[in-house]
C-alpha cells in the first residue's frame, strides 16, 4: 500500500469536513475584503489607491502560486502544504488584523494569496485521494458547495462583523478557525503524496507568473497618473513583456512546467479559460466599484452590513442560478447558452453605464440582475467546457491553467477599473463637477470599460461544445465556478481530481 492510498482507508471524514470548512472561510474572507475597504480606508487613512492593491495584490500572487503550492503538495505531502497553508493563512490574518497603515494590509493580503492558494490547490488534492467512486463525487459536491457558499456569504459576514466588531472582526474569527484545524488536520488527517509525480517544481516559473502579473497591474493602475505613454508605465509593459517571453522559454526546458504549452494548442480549453478570465474579471470588478460607490458619503453613505446586504442578491443569484443553468448547457449545448451569457452581462453593464447622481438603489438592480444571470450562464459551462475539452489524464492540468486564469482576470480588471474610478473622480471634481456628479461619472466610465471586456466574451462562446447530462459534482462545480474550477472525473473515473488545481 502506498501513501498515496492510505487516506482512502481513514481519515476521509476528517479531510472533508477540513478541507470544505477551508475554502469556505477562505472564500468568504475573499469577497468580503471589498466590501471592508471603505472602512480600513477610514480608519487608517490609507488612500483607495493603495488599498485596492490589497485586492489586485492577493490575486496577482495567488495567480502565480495556485498551481505550484498544488505541485509542491504532490512532491512533499499534501497535508504538509495544507497545514503550511493554513499556519501562514492565520499569520496573514492576524498581521492585517493588527496592521497600523495601509501598506501593512496589502502585505498582509499579498502573504493570504499564497496561503488562500495552498489551502485551496492542496485541500480539493486531500480530499481526492481520501475518496475513490461515488464517494468521491459526494465529497466534490460538497466542496464545490461549501467553496459557493462562502464566496456569495462573505460580503454579508464582513459587513455583519464590521458592525459588530470593527473590520478587523472578519479576520480574527478566520484566523480562529483556521487556527482550529491546524491540529485537527494533524491528528485525523493522513499524510499522501503523488509517487509517480516529477520531484522537480518549477520555481522559475512561478516567479516568472509574477514578473509578468506585477508590472502589468501596476502600469495600468498608474498609468492614468504617470501618463500612458510616460517611461515609467512604458518600461512596465515592457518589462511584462519580456517576463512573457523568459516565461515561455522556461516553461519549454523545465521537466514539470507550471503550464504545458502543449495544452495552449487545445483551441477549446483556450476559449473556455479565456471566457472564465474575462467572467473572473467582471465579478471581480463589479464587486469592487459597488463596493466604493454604495459606501461612499457623497452616494449612498450605506454601512459594511448595508452594502453587503445590496450586493447580496448578485452574489446568491451566481450561485443559486449556475447549477439550474449547467444542464440546460448540457441538452442542448453550451454554446448558446454561454453566447446568452455575454449578452446578458454585456447589456447590464450598459445599463449601469447611465448611472446618474439621482440614481437610488432600485434603479442599479435590473442592471446587476442582468450582471448575474449573465455571469451564470457563462461561467459554469465554461468552467466545465475547459476541463471536457482535454483526456482525463490532462484535466488536471486544464483546471490549473483555468484557475490561474481566475485569478489573472480578476486581478487586471479590477486594476483597470479601479484606475478609471479613481482617476475619473479626482478629474471631474478638479474640473469643478459636484461630487456626487463626479463619482457617478467614475462609475459610469468604470462600468463601460467592463462591458467592453465582457462584449470580448461573445465571440469565445462559439468554442464552446456540449457534454453529456451532469453528474451532482458538477452541478456544485458550477456553482463553485466563479472563484475555481473544479476538475470533476467522469462517474467511471476512479482517479484522483486533485494535483495542480
Amino acid at each position: 500500500m502506498t501513501d498515496t492510498e492510505a487516506p482512502r482507508i481513514r481519515g476521509a471524514g476528517s479531510v472533508l469536513a477540513t478541507s470544505c470548512l477551508s475554502t469556505f472561510v477562505v472564500n468568504a474572507n475573499t469577497s468580503a475584503v471589498s466590501i471592508l475597504l471603505p472602512s480600513i480606508s477610514t480608519d487608517l487613512a490609507a488612500p483607495i489607491s493603495l488599498l485596492q492593491w490589497a485586492v489586485t495584490g492577493y490575486l496577482l500572487v495567488g495567480a502565480a502560486t495556485i498551481v505550484t503550492t498544488g505541485a509542491m503538495g504532490d512532491v512533499f505531502g499534501r497535508r504538509l502544504m495544507f497545514v503550511a497553508g493554513l499556519g501562514l493563512f492565520v499569520a496573514s490574518c492576524v498581521l492585517i488584523a493588527l496592521a497600523p497603515t495601509g501598506e501593512v494590509v496589502v502585505l498582509g493580503r499579498v502573504i493570504q494569496g499564497a496561503s488562500g492558494a495552498a489551502i485551496l490547490a492542496t485541500g480539493l488534492s486531500l480530499l481526492s485521494v481520501a475518496t475513490e467512486g461515488p464517494a468521491r463525487l459526494r465529497a466534490v459536491t460538497l466542496w464545490g458547495a461549501a467553496s459557493a457558499a462562502g464566496a456569495a456569504a462573505g460580503p454579508v459576514v464582513g459587513g455583519v462583523l464590521a458592525e459588530a466588531t470593527g473590520w478587523q472582526g472578519l479576520f480574527w474569527i478566520d484566523a480562529a478557525i483556521a487556527a482550529a484545524c491546524i491540529p485537527w488536520v494533524l491528528a485525523a488527517v493522513p499524510e499522501s503524496r503523488d509517487p509517480d509525480r516529477p520531484r522537480s517544481i518549477d520555481l522559475w516559473g512561478t516567479v516568472l507568473v509574477a514578473a509578468i502579473l506585477a508590472p502589468l497591474v501596476f502600469g495600468i493602475t498608474e498609468g492614468g497618473t504617470w501618463g500612458w505613454g510616460s517611461p515609467a508605465t512604458i518600461g512596465c509593459f515592457v518589462v511584462s513583456a519580456l517576463a512573457a517571453v523568459g516565461f515561455v522559454l522556461v516553461e519549454r526546458r523545465v521537466p514539470a512546467p507550471l503550464v504545458d504549452l502543449g495544452l495552449l494548442r487545445n483551441a477549446l480549453l483556450v476559449g473556455s479559460t479565456v471566457a472564465i478570465l474575462i467572467g473572473a474579471g467582471a465579478i471581480a470588478g463589479i464587486s469592487f466599484l459597488l463596493s466604493l460607490y454604495f459606501q461612499d458619503p457623497v452616494a449612498f453613505g450605506m454601512s459594511s452590513l448595508e452594502a453587503g446586504l445590496a450586493c447580496l442578491p448578485v452574489a446568491a443569484l451566481v450561485v443559486v442560478a449556475a447549477p439550474v443553468i449547467t444542464p440546460l448547457a448540457h441538452k442542448i449545448g453550451a454554446r448558446p447558452v454561454v453566447v446568452l451569457g455575454f449578452v446578458l452581462l454585456t447589456g447590464g453593464f450598459v445599463a449601469l453605464a447611465f448611472v446618474d447622481a439621482s440614481w437610488t438603489y432600485l434603479w442599479f438592480l435590473p442592471g446587476l440582475l442582468a450582471v448575474a444571470v449573465g455571469l451564470s450562464f457563462s461561467n459554469g459551462p465554461a468552467s466545465s467546457a475547459a476541463t471536457a475539452a482535454v483526456p482525463p489524464a490532462q484535466v488536471g492540468a486544464a483546471s490549473g491553467i483555468s484557475n490561474m486564469a481566475r485569478y489573472v482576470g480578476g486581478a487586471v480588471v479590477t486594476a483597470i477599473v479601479s484606475g478609471i474610478y479613481t482617476s475619473t473622480d479626482a478629474a471631474r471634481t478638479a474640473a469643478g463637477a459636484a461630487p456626487p456628479d463626479a463619482l457617478a461619472t467614475a462609475f459610469s466610465r468604470a462600468v463601460i470599460a467592463l462591458a467592453i471586456i465582457s462584449v470580448l466574451g461573445i465571440p469565445l462562446a462559439r468554442r464552446a461544445g456540449r457534454r453529456p447530462r451532469p453528474n451532482a459534482a458538477e452541478l456544485a462545480a458550477a456553482a463553485a465556478s466563479t472563484t475555481h474550477t473544479i476538475p470533476v472525473p467522469p462517474e467511471r473515473d476512479a482517479r484522483p481530481v486533485g494535483g495542480a488545481v
